[in-house]
């Protein structure tokens, strides 16, 4: 099965709708706009049953099939958008400062929109697809806050999927894979708490700047020397603040950084490890090291028969040599995952081809993605809730 012709034919009404939202940018919960606009669409499109306000400001949709199943499954789109001055210079481009869909969560609402009202149209499923607009994706844990507001019991969703752009990767493909297909994106922040003093006399300081210094390098034996090479991770320092002026030792230094992990036994030895090194360095030279480790989102898991659903309907809309199912995973983080510990599910990559990365200021979503996009959901809904 190709792409729906349907999906062709509303793709320059899809892409208005993007552009119209990429324009219009939105961050974390206080997406009452964008809510505002998807939960107009639905009704539009005559979807039987919309509820706004799941997980603060997440809008769910519910499209009942021809027959008399109670079965029902989730689809999710992420609406929310980045603290990003955007460069695209597209005619589309921000019309707020400071915000800007580089992650593509724009194209992501609008082909769930596009599937949402062709499956309304169609109705040719028995059961129920239950569309899930979910805010507060990037970094605010919206997924959870739906969950924990009762999305999955309160539509009796089974099944769950996801979707995400993947920029470096053709147009017209697909990648998945089963197990852990995303990050756990953790957060440390240290403080090294020495002894000020003039810098003509670091012997009656503590310098902290020095300590701290020693804390970067050995936090990169974490992954070198620390875990098992065979299950990844990534230690990065991404921040190290001290001092006024050249002629000062400071009292203090700080550090902040990111642990990606794969795996959970991971993820605790790199925690540990994390609060033994800066404290020990620390007290071996006389200072005190305060350790805040912040864990986010678990690793995105996808379950093993879920998986093969997904991959089938992709198959079926571009072709089995268009879809990877034994794809890398990232050590990006994606809330998704939340949603995979409350039900089975999968979460698949369409390909964006060749444009700027994610999280770039040049990004902008390709629309030529879209028709994929649409049609794999419509698909997927077919396919699992056949008569």
């Amino acid at each position: 099965m190709p792409i729906l012709n349907r999906a062709a034919e509303l793709q320059a009404e899809v892409s208005e709708w993007r552009r119209h939202l990429h324009a219009n940018p939105e961050l974390l919960y206080d997406v009452e706009n964008t809510a505002a606009f998807v939960a107009a669409k639905l009704a539009e499109f005559g979807v039987d049953e919309i509820v706004t306000g799941i997980g603060r400001t997440g809008v769910v949709g519910v499209i009942k099939g021809r027959g008399t199943s109670t079965r029902a499954i989730g689809l999710r789109a992420d609406m929310d958008a980045l603290p990003l001055d955007e460069i695209s210079g597209k005619p589309w481009t921000s019309q707020v400062p400071g915000r800007m869909h580089a992650c593509g969560h724009d194209g992501h609402t609008a082909m769930l929109l596009g599937a949402a009202r062709h499956l309304a149209e169609t109705r040719n499923f028995n059961g129920r697809v239950v569309v899930i607009f979910q805010p507060a994706e990037e970094g605010g844990a919206g997924a959870l806050a739906m969950v924990q507001d009762g999305l999955m019991e309160r539509f009796a969703i089974e099944e769950v999927y996801g979707m995400h752009n993947m920029p470096g990767q053709p147009v017209g493909t697909f990648s998945i894979r089963k197990g852990g297909i995303m990050a756990a994106p953790d957060k440390f922040f240290i403080t090294v708490k020495g002894r000020g003093g003039h810098a003509a006399e670091p012997h009656k300081a503590i310098d902290p700047i020095a300590i701290g210094a020693q804390i970067v390098t050995n936090l990169q034996l974490i992954a070198s020397r620390n875990a098992n090479p065979l299950r990844s991770v990534v230690v990065s320092v991404t921040r190290f603040n001290a001092g006024t002026t050249h002629n000062i030792i400071p009292e203090e230094a700080s550090l902040a950084g990111t642990v990606r992990s794969l795996d959970e036994a991971v993820r605790d030895l790199a925690e540990a490890r994390i609060r033994d090194i800066a404290r020990g360095i620390a007290s071996a030279n006389g200072a005190e090291a305060e350790v805040v480790y912040e864990r986010a989102c678990p690793v995105t898991v996808n379950h093993v028969a879920e998986t093969e659903h997904a991959a089938r309907a992709a198959i079926d809309i571009v072709g089995r040599d268009q879809v990877d199912t034994e794809v890398d995973p990232s050590m990006a983080g994606e809330d998704f995952a939340f949603m995979l510990q409350a039900r089975p599910g999968a979460y698949i990559m369409v390909g964006h081809g060749n444009t700027p990365g994610l999280h770039n200021p040049a990004y902008d979503f390709n629309d030529e993605v879209l028709p994929y996009g649409i049609s794999y959901w419509v698909r997927l809904a077919e396919q699992r809730l056949t008569d």
